[in-house]
Parts: structure tokens; sequence; C-alpha cells
């Protein structure tokens, strides 16, 4: 098996990346993936076993990147962890307003997975979740507020809550109205309450 590091694995996962982000897991085809990248089928198939494990793949490859944005907007925010949480909302909004912004890639294809859980990518979706989670708790734990693990689940179930009304309504101001929730919840447990 090729290294996973590979130039031409990354064409692959950024391909598929652009593809299944716009258009769904389900109404892309491995040809398509591979006439994207300008390789042939086979050539995908000899860095990726299946599809499923290039969708998984995909997921995988947006983790960081979308943990060091969020967490880059955390840090840019200024006042206390209500602020800090309540940019993470607003930044997301802003960035719903884009016309090509189609929602969260890990909640869509979770979505399109339901019916198997044991996916690969189901469960590449469930560790960027659990990142975003355990990064969240230890920065409200290292700001003073009490019980940081739960407030982050409870800050998590807020956004994934605003993805899918966002996904229903194609309105950005749900997003908003979670950010409002999610700063509230933060304050109500404070320590040093400003």
């Amino acid at each position: 098996m090729p290294e996973a590091s590979s130039p031409t694995r990354k064409r692959i996962v950024d391909a598929a990346t652009k593809l299944f982000y716009a258009e769904g897991i389900g109404r892309v085809s491995v040809d398509a993936i591979a006439e994207k990248a300008g390789l042939t089928k086979r050539t995908l198939y000899y860095h990726f076993k299946s599809k499923d494990d290039l969708i998984a793949a995909y997921l995988d490859a947006r983790d960081q990147p979308n943990l060091k944005q969020m967490a880059g907007w955390f840090d840019a925010a200024e006042g206390g962890a209500d602020r800090k949480v309540e940019a993470i909302f607003t930044n997301l909004a802003r960035v719903a307003r884009h016309p090509k912004w189609k929602g969260c890639g890990f909640l869509r294809t979770a979505a399109e997975l339901a019916s198997m859980p044991g996916h690969p990518a189901v469960k590449a979706g469930s560790r960027h979740k659990t990142n975003f989670e355990k990064w969240l708790a230890a920065e409200l734990s290292a700001r003073g507020v009490t019980a940081p693990h739960m407030l982050a689940r409870e800050i998590v179930l807020l956004m994934d809550g605003a993805f899918s009304s966002m996904l229903i309504h194609h309105n950005p101001d749900y997003i908003g109205a979670a950010g409002h929730a999610a700063a509230t919840l933060v304050r109500a447990r404070s320590q040093n309450k400003d």
C-alpha cells in the first residue's frame, strides 16, 4: 500500500473533498473523483482500497484544519471564556453566509451514512467531534469554568443543533442564536464572572 502522505494521495483527497462537500458522498462516483484529480481509477484504487476509505480520508483531512480554525477564532476573541466561545459561533455564522457553504461536512456525511454506524467515515466524524469537545473542555478548564467537560458537550450540542437548523432553514441566524446560548451557559458556570 502506498505511503499515506504521498502527493498523489493528497491530490485524490483534495479532489474528493471538493466533490463530496459540494455534492454529498452518495452523489459522487469514484470515476468523478479520479477525473477531478487527473488520475485513472486504477491509480485511485492503488491509494484507497474502497470509496468508503476515501470518504473517511476526506473527513480525517478536515479534522485538524477545522479545529485549528475554531481555536484561532477562540484565541483571537477578546474577553472571557463566554466571549471566546461566542466568537466561534459568530465566525461560523459569517462563514455560513458564503454561497458555497454547505454546512458541517461531518454531520452531512453521518446523515448519509445513518444506517451504517460502523462505517469508517462515521468513526472519523465521531473522532472530530470528540477532538473538538476535548479541546474546548481543556480551554474552559484553563479559564476556571465549572464542569468544563459537561459544558463543552452542551456547547457541541448547541453547535450541531445550529448546523442542523441551518440545513433546514438556510438561515445563519440560528448559529448566532446558538452562540448566544453557549455564551450564556459559559457565564453561568464562570467562577470569575465579569
